[in-house]
């Protein structure tokens, strides 16, 4: 009995381009949108001595404008994980009139060019502004000050939270939820053994998002901040300031530090956003 010729495995064609065109087109483009300006970054800062680096980004000023860029940053991102969470829960748990009206303001910040934000929350927030008139007589001043600052950061940052978890929270099987109640769990222990653990990964995307807008934001935050050095001075705006002196290796020096700064702590969610997913797939 003779054997059956072997069958041909024709692989059936693509309707987009191949592997090696798509990857030679991905790193093409990468390279010279993202990898081009780092190294650029890198080789302008080179021309400093070592001395000359560590003394730039450890002035008293330079450390000031760092802090309060990044100490800031990360303070929005955790309001807005708060408060983006109840956002979410209400637009995702709940119906109520014009609720597609209040979805979509949700994404002014998005389309809102950065410097109408800042002017905006500048006269909301001034001491003759709707707001800050109200907050004045309490002795609060908002404008021209750290906290403005943060109110800018806040409102920038949190449409990454809120569209970040709104999708995850909505795939959520009410179910469970409905399932835990029936077993006996308080509202707290659902919403913390049951509902937490599955949008946590979406969370901890949602903060690095915003964390991430907010240390490189400028637009909105010159005009709400004051500008005041050693009061509220932002790092991207000290690094203008220097090039504008024609100090550029001084400029370079300050963004290197952010650049590198921003990327640890974005390492660092990122490793926990992944042990958090690995921990939410072993618990289910």
């Amino acid at each position: 009995m003779s054997a059956s010729p072997p069958r041909l495995a024709f692989r059936q064609p693509s309707v987009i381009p191949g592997f090696g065109i798509a990857l030679g087109l991905t790193l093409t483009w990468l390279g010279l949108i993202v990898l081009l300006p780092l190294s650029a970054l890198f080789i302008k800062t080179s021309e400093l001595t070592f001395e000359r680096f560590i003394a730039i980004v450890t002035a008293p000023r330079t450390l000031h404008a760092l802090q309060v860029s990044f100490g800031l940053s990360l303070a929005a991102a955790l309001v807005n994980v708060v408060f983006g969470s109840i956002v979410v829960w209400v637009l995702v748990r709940y119906e109520f009139p014009l609720k597609k009206v209040a979805d979509a303001i949700i994404d002014i910040p998005f389309a809102l060019p950065t410097a109408v934000a800042g002017i905006a929350l500048t006269a909301l927030y001034a001491e003759n502004g709707w707001i800050g008139s109200l907050l004045a007589p309490l002795g609060i001043q908002v404008s021209f000050t750290p906290l403005g600052i943060l109110v800018a950061l806040v409102f920038i940052g949190l449409p990454f939270v809120v569209r970040t978890v709104q999708p995850v929270l909505a795939d959520l099987d009410k179910e469970l939820e409905d399932a835990a109640a029936s077993l006996g769990a308080s509202r707290l222990q659902t919403l913390t053994r049951v509902v937490l653990p599955s949008v946590w990964p979406a969370l901890l995307t949602g903060f690095a998002l915003a964390f991430a807008r907010a240390v490189g934001e400028y637009g909105s935050v010159i005009f709400i901040a004051g500008n005041l050095p050693g009061v509220s001075e932002i790092a991207p705006l000290l690094i203008v300031i220097r090039l504008e002196e024609f100090r550029y290796a001084d400029a370079t020096a300050i963004a290197t530090v952010m650049l590198l700064a921003s990327f640890v702590l974005l390492l660092i969610i990122n490793r926990l956003q992944r042990w958090a997913e690995e921990r939410g797939g072993r618990n289910a």
